[in-house]
């Protein structure tokens, strides 16, 4: 269930993207990847402006709902868009009424397990955009807490 409702203005944040599907597992590879290229590539760095090092995982420019096609993007939230490093996406997560989620335990599953409660439960969904923000409680994976921020007409 989630915790509490919120008004949110629109969010800022640069990072590396995939298009990717729910379907057959799909999201799940191609997320796992997105990561391990974020890593990688030490992305982070390449973010100069970012307001603080907390990871945004946004899920947006959905075709449909949560069953067909859509962007993830992964990357740190920063003041405004104007100066987007070479091969990093800028987006904007619109201001929204968004539910909050608390997945707690080991990731990548806990996460996993609220999304796998989200898409059978919620309902009102904007599809517009949602996110899970990883601070300072995911830094452990074997005991993280990561809140999930779904975006609903209300």
């Amino acid at each position: 269930m989630p915790l509490e409702t919120i008004a949110l203005d629109e969010l800022y944040i640069i990072g590396i993207s995939v298009r990717t599907s729910n379907a057959n597992g799909q999201a799940q590879t191609d997320i796992g990847e997105l990561w391990s290229r974020f890593f990688r590539q030490n992305v982070i760095n390449q973010i100069a402006d970012k307001i603080s090092p907390d990871l945004y995982c946004v899920y947006t420019d959905y075709e449909s709902d949560h069953t067909g096609p859509y962007n993830t993007v992964l990357g740190c939230k920063v003041p405004n868009l104007q100066d987007i490093p070479a091969g990093l996406t800028g987006i904007t997560i619109p201001a929204a009424n968004y539910q909050i989620y608390t997945s707690q335990g080991k990731l990548p599953d806990c996460v996993g397990e609220t999304w796998q409660s989200i898409w059978q439960n919620a309902q009102n969904r904007r599809y517009a955009a949602d996110f899970d923000v990883y601070g300072p409680e995911a830094q452990n994976p074997e005991s993280a807490i990561v809140k999930t921020y779904l975006s609903v007409v209300t």
